[in-house]
């Protein structure tokens, strides 16, 4: 059963990981094609736009948090591995046990934290178009929800490493 698990959690994980890649790159053209028209605009017309750069950062922003579940999922963050390298198997599974389920419980405040940090962008506009900065700030769950599913897959990875029941890591199968 919790093969099962694991595997849709998995199949879950690159399916949003190959949509988050697809949409990720349209956001980095467009804020490069946002910087470009300011650029345009500020050296060639001598007339800087208000938005542009507000608009960059935002889709920045969204890029970013689109791509970070599969960046974590795949080991792509930065990580210090000299001491479970050395480690006997099923002490490095459960060191990695340990830490994906203290990694799980942040990532679950985080999401609950951004979820209050959109509702609270109701309140205000984007400075420079007209958009409410809840619609910026909803990239914040959206990361750390994803990531933590991907911490799911990683909790249930590491448990059946333990067990000689499962994959040692999901890097193989990560986008």
């Amino acid at each position: 059963m919790l093969e099962k698990a694991h595997s849709g959690l998995g199949w879950v994980n690159q399916l949003f990981a190959k949509i988050g890649a697809s949409i990720a790159w349209v956001l980095v053209a467009l804020m490069v094609a946002s910087i470009l028209l300011q650029v345009f605009f500020r050296y060639i017309l001598n007339d800087a736009l208000p938005w542009p750069e507000e608009v960059a950062r935002a889709l920045m922003i969204w890029m970013m948090a689109l791509v970070a579940a599969s960046a974590y999922r795949s080991g792509s963050f930065v990580a210090i591995e000299m001491l479970h390298d050395y480690l006997p198997n099923k002490v490095r599974h459960f060191l990695k046990l340990i830490l994906a389920v203290i990694a799980m419980l942040i990532l679950y405040r985080l999401t609950q934290l951004g979820i209050d940090f959109f509702e609270r962008g109701f309140r205000t506009r984007a400075a420079s178009f007209h958009l409410s900065r809840a619609w910026i700030y909803l990239a914040m769950p959206v990361c750390f929800g994803s990531m933590f599913v991907v911490s799911l897959e990683l909790v249930l990875a590491e448990f059946l490493g333990l067990f000689n029941r499962g994959p040692n890591s999901v890097k193989d199968d990560a986008c």
